[in-house]
């Protein structure tokens, strides 16, 4: 049994280190009160050089890229998926839990739990009222090829339920995309040109049904990403391969489709204020932001290098101002959305970059933003090919030099 990761670091917290009262933190600063994570802001420096501090590279061999992160909403542990179908729990390391950081030498990580999935696995999410002192809310999703959706505790990795869809052969269907409404008590998964809702507390395969085109419109394709506006109740969105985006209120009906994705989309996140959406597409070095005070209006753009069709993940952090994404090239590169420019060759406006740096060598398709420490995880890795796959003498030196499959943590301050 793996024990509680916040509770864990914080006892391997040296005895004599001295905690400060909530009324002597700084904004940047740890506070816990009441079993629960309470931050005020996170403070970064833009303009110091971003630190690694670890590493996790020996979890994953030559052929084992990873496909993206994805921080505990209660910061303690990070949650990556790779291609041999695992999910894997990485704990926060002790170092980050004192301000600033004393870490000095490049560490590395090991994977405190793993999930294994039989299939390549599509999508997952962490269960949004997520903390780890509270182990009944310590769970995530994922869902696989040809599989039901397993709910796994974050904490034995045992899977507590399942979520199954069939389809008219009364077979197995897989989901594209799974999201959490913001309370946690239903959960979206997308299919082609339909949504399916499942009640949390229920398993089975009792789900109802929301086609994404009727007669009033919508979008159609396989639904490849979905999320929900934090501010106004019932309202999601769905990002199809088809290249639109769609915005639903909470009985299904359609309120206004977005088209101007280059390439099908792989990833959508709302601002924090709920007014702005941020879509990517895969092959499409653009993340634009919608105003959906608005609907139709693109209100800038960030441009990123994508030259594959893996999902390229990107991340605002907590106060909605700061986008970051991965790179073709293994760069990262950071965006300030409130600075913003006119563009010479398009009527739309390109937002500035704050920071850019180089991560890795090969490409970075996860980036996490910390919800409450100036730290970014960052993963890496694509499939590799052998063009001449007819030269038996080709052996693994032939390979790019650039492949690495890895889980960095970085910080920002």
């Amino acid at each position: 049994e793996v024990a509680n990761p916040l509770e864990e670091k914080l006892q391997q917290q040296p005895e004599e280190t001295e905690v400060d009262t909530p009324e002597e933190q700084s904004h940047d600063q740890l506070q816990l009160s009441s079993g629960c994570v309470e931050v005020e802001a996170v403070q970064y420096d833009w303009e110091a050089d971003a630190k690694q501090f670890f590493l996790a590279r020996k979890e994953f061999e030559r052929g084992n890229f990873l496909k993206g992160c994805k921080w505990s909403p209660d910061g303690s542990c990070l949650l990556t998926c790779s291609n041999d179908n695992c999910l894997r729990l990485f704990n926060l390391p002790h170092h980050f839990y004192s301000f600033p950081f004393q870490q000095t030498e490049l560490t590395e990580m090991s994977a405190v739990l793993r999930m294994k999935e039989a299939e390549p696995i599509y999508d997952y999410c962490w269960y949004p009222a997520m903390h780890s002192s509270y182990p009944d809310t310590c769970c995530l999703v994922s869902s696989a090829k040809d599989q039901p959706i397993h709910m796994f505790d974050a904490f034995t990795g045992a899977i507590r339920g399942s979520y199954c869809s069939f389809n008219h052969l009364d077979e197995v269907a897989s989901a594209y995309s799974l999201a959490f409404t913001p309370d946690g008590s239903q959960l979206y998964c997308g299919f082609s040109q339909l949504i399916r809702v499942f009640d949390v507390s229920g398993h089975g395969r009792v789900a109802e049904q929301r086609p994404t085109v009727t007669h009033h419109g919508g979008i159609s394709g396989i639904i490849s990403s979905i999320g929900f506006n934090p501010t106004q109740a019932g309202v999601y969105a769905v990002g199809s391969y088809n290249k639109s985006v769609a915005l639903y209120s909470s009985d299904g009906s359609i309120v206004c489709v977005l088209q101007g994705q280059c390439g099908g989309v792989t990833h959508m996140l709302f601002s924090p204020d709920g007014n702005r959406l941020y879509t990517g597409g895969r092959k499409d070095s653009e993340i634009l932001c919608w105003d959906l005070r608005e609907p139709g209006r693109v209100l800038f753009k960030a441009v990123r290098e994508v030259e594959t069709n893996q999902r390229i993940y990107f991340d605002l952090d907590r106060s909605g101002r700061y986008l970051v994404s991965g790179h073709h090239s293994g760069q990262v590169t950071i965006w300030d959305t409130e600075n913003t420019r006119p563009c010479s060759d398009s009527p739309d406006n390109i937002a500035q970059c704050v920071k850019e740096f180089p991560a890795h060598t090969d490409t970075v398709n996860g980036v996490s933003f910390h919800p409450f420490l100036p730290l970014l995880a960052t993963t890496c890795g694509q499939r590799h090919f052998l063009f001449d796959s007819s030269n038996d003498s080709l052996d693994d030196s032939d390979l790019s030099t650039s492949e690495e499959n890895s889980v960095a943590l970085w910080s920002l301050s």
